[in-house]
Parts: C-alpha cells; structure tokens; sequence
C-alpha cells in the first residue's frame, strides 16, 4: 500500500530538513579557565569556570561535540592560549582565546 502525502506535510518535511542544522548549532560556550580565587574576585555571570590545568578533562566531559564553539579567557591570554592548544589537541575545532576577561566582556557588550 503506498502512502500519499499531503502538501502539508511535504513542507514540514521540507522545513524540518532545512531547519535542522541550524536548530543543531548551540550557543557558544565560555570558559574562564583563571584559577578560583581569581574568579571569585572577578567574574562573569553564567560562564563556566575550567582552570586551564584541567581544561581539556572537564571539557570533553561536558561538550563532546567537538565542532562547538568554545571562546576562552583569563587574565591576560596567556592561559587560554595554553588551553585553546589543549583542546586542539584532543580535537577541538572551534576554539578561540578570547584574551583577558576585560577582552571577553568588550566582545559581547558587558
């Protein structure tokens, strides 16, 4: 027995395909990867905190979509720039160092 479809449907389908990989991209993730202390005398609001040290564990962990976009930051780049290689290397492809937090803060009007 053959299924017909209704033009309705055919659109849904062909709005569900269209649709998909845009409603599969997530936001992008920050990291402030300073130690605690730092982070408790200055932070932003919602981002996560990973000391660079224990970056990639932590990271892989929580986002295993290794084509996220993960922006880093720290004092002055330094350590996001270590931990921007760390993920590299274990297969991150949309990482960037940010630079300091004051960087992170200007790039998304804070």
């Amino acid at each position: 027995m053959m299924r017909r479809f209704s033009s309705m449907n055919l659109i849904f389908v062909f709005l569900t395909l269209m649709l998909a990989p845009m409603l599969a991209q997530s936001k992008p993730v920050w990291i402030d990867v300073r130690t605690e202390a730092e982070h408790r005398q200055n932070h932003i609001d919602g981002d996560l905190l990973i000391p660079h040290a224990s970056i990639v564990a932590q990271v892989t962990g929580q986002f295993p979509d290794k084509d996220a976009e993960i922006n880093l930051y720290c004092r002055s780049g330094n350590r996001s720039g270590i931990a921007k290689s760390a993920l590299e290397r274990a297969g991150y492809t949309n990482v960037k160092n940010k630079g300091s937090i004051a960087d992170a803060r200007k790039a998304r009007d804070l």
